[in-house]
């Protein structure tokens, strides 16, 4: 059996910080820590190799029962990352104020127990902690009715048992929308933009459930954001770009309102970020992109925002987004001379980290650059690292059009051989899947043609008929959503127009 590599990925996620809090603790314990020498010779290891570990410490007693110390050192770590992070997240501090209630009231101090449960609800009520909050009022309902034993009748049960009716209220609210949240989630990472009638009214079910169609229905600050964004992915989806920008920015403004929600929910508030960053990228609003882009950026030295969950997301976003910027305005040299080498470096340096879907947009947005810059050996190297890591269930979307992709740049080298057999498994592949579109058809059919042409003469033909099929399919919105993906008719004109493909992007000057 292959060695657990978990206890070294901890000790290699631990940042400078929290290494020296740990080794800090550590020698405050008297002893001899056979755990610290595991913890240093781990740290000094670049792969994990436990053949090394065990040579290093051959003849120590602690050796022989390795698994045993590793289990130790991991938990011992995380109790150590708990109390280097116990004052950091509101989460963290209920739970020590509820340790000393109980505490408290166990030592019959009820008065002092009183206190640190008001307290508590206050941080609570501002950070939005309802199940938390539901054991802060089971305690003070264990206060009242010690209060009664003794005679003394003055506090409101009744106000009590109203409270937490409202905060349970409240949590169900929060948990319906968390569960549209998570349903709208899945359909965008599993196909994308809508391209059916059928993928239309799954999102149409969400956008028009009560709770996120009708007015003021959220009972708090974090379901009103997830309200909005339910909102501004569905709209995402079908493209309502005007919609997109309006909910997200409402996300945007309740979080900043609300520095507490905000702490507690960065992930969410970099995300509609992102979303806005977007609306502006499909109006061609470059300059107001940028500034979204740089704001993003602004934020991996933010308080509130340095954990890796988070650092993945402020590395990912907005670096996306600036090659996306690059790629639509056709600056395909500025993206590979100064984008591509920092996500490329950012790959390597978050490896292991970084989601499959996070490593198949860049790759697919770095092919889609090389290819502008007419580098088509290295534009087939990235679409081929999206090839090679699909998953079934994870945006279907980018697999399929990065096939078509595959096609094009296989034509431009010059590869008709490969072609011919590639065409008819992309052919299967297309038929296979639930929803046949017919711009896959029309194109799949177009470059069976265009392998097959033998003189100069009859290419220019095909093309001409080639483009004129995929405008006219192009006419159907389910159908042009193709050209979110990659501008196929540009391609075309490339040999039409007799003009590099970074020159039609530039100009603009072909119809779709």
């Amino acid at each position: 059996m292959k060695p657990s590599p978990e206890l070294f990925q901890l000790i290699k996620s631990l940042s400078k910080s929290e290494k020296r809090y740990f080794k800090l603790t550590s020698s405050l314990q008297s002893g001899e820590k056979n755990y610290m020498k595991l913890f240093d010779a781990i740290e000094e290891q670049l792969e994990y190799d436990e053949d090394a570990i065990k040579a290093k410490f051959e003849g120590e007693v602690f050796i022989k029962h390795l698994p045993s110390e590793k289990n130790h050192l991991y938990n011992l770590i995380l109790k150590s990352l708990r109390g280097f992070y116990a004052d950091n997240s509101a989460a963290s501090v209920l739970q020590e104020q509820l340790r000393n209630i109980e505490l408290l009231y166990n030592k019959a101090l009820y008065k002092e127990c009183a206190k640190y449960i008001k307290k508590a609800k206050a941080i609570a009520y501002q950070y939005e902690k309802f199940y938390f909050l539901l054991d802060l009022i089971d305690w003070e309902k264990k206060l009242i009715e010690e209060s009664y034993s003794r005679g003394i009748f003055d506090s409101n049960l009744t106000k009590l048992v109203i409270e937490e009716s409202e905060c349970i209220e409240k949590l169900n609210n929060l948990a319906v929308y968390q569960k549209l949240y998570s349903k709208i989630n899945y359909a965008i990472r599993n196909k994308g933009f809508t391209r059916t009638p059928e993928e239309e009214e799954i999102i149409d079910e969400i956008k028009n459930h009560p709770l996120v169609k009708g007015k003021n229905t959220a009972l708090s600050t974090k379901a009103a954001t997830s309200c909005y964004s339910i909102k501004g992915m569905c709209a995402s989806t079908n493209r309502d770009f005007d919609e997109v920008k309006v909910n997200f920015e409402k996300v945007v403004k309740i979080m900043e309102d609300n520095p507490p929600i905000l702490k507690e929910l960065p992930k969410r508030y970099v995300f509609a970020l992102n979303n806005i960053l977007h609306y502006y990228s499909d109006m061609n609003d470059f300059d107001n992109c940028m500034v979204l882009i740089d704001k993003i950026k602004s934020l991996k030295t933010t308080t509130g925002f340095e954990s890796m969950d988070i650092q993945l997301s402020l590395f990912t976003l907005p670096y996306n987004a600036e090659l996306i910027t690059c790629l639509k305005t056709g600056k395909y040299n500025q993206a590979i001379e100064n984008v591509i080498p920092k996500i490329l470096n950012g790959l390597e340096t978050y490896q292991g980290k970084l989601s499959i879907e996070d490593e198949i947009i860049f790759n697919y947005n770095i092919s889609k650059a090389y290819f502008g810059n007419d580098d088509y050996k290295n534009a087939l190297k990235h679409i081929n690292l999206v090839l090679n890591n699909n998953e079934n269930m994870l945006r279907q979307d980018i697999f399929t059009f990065a096939q078509l992709v595959n096609l094009i740049i296989h034509f431009e080298l010059g590869n008709l051989d490969l072609l011919e057999y590639t065409i008819k498994s992309v052919k299967r592949f297309v038929a296979k899947k639930e929803s046949n579109h017919q711009f896959e058809n029309v194109f799949l059919k177009g470059m069976r043609k265009l392998i097959k042409v033998k003189s100069p003469d009859d290419l220019i033909s095909i093309i001409e008929n080639f483009r004129t099929e995929l405008t006219t399919v192009l006419e159907d919105p389910y159908e042009k959503v193709a050209l979110e993906y990659f501008d196929f008719i540009a391609w075309l004109d490339t040999k039409l127009l007799k003009k590099t493909y970074s020159e039609l992007i530039q100009e603009q000057n072909y119809l779709v």
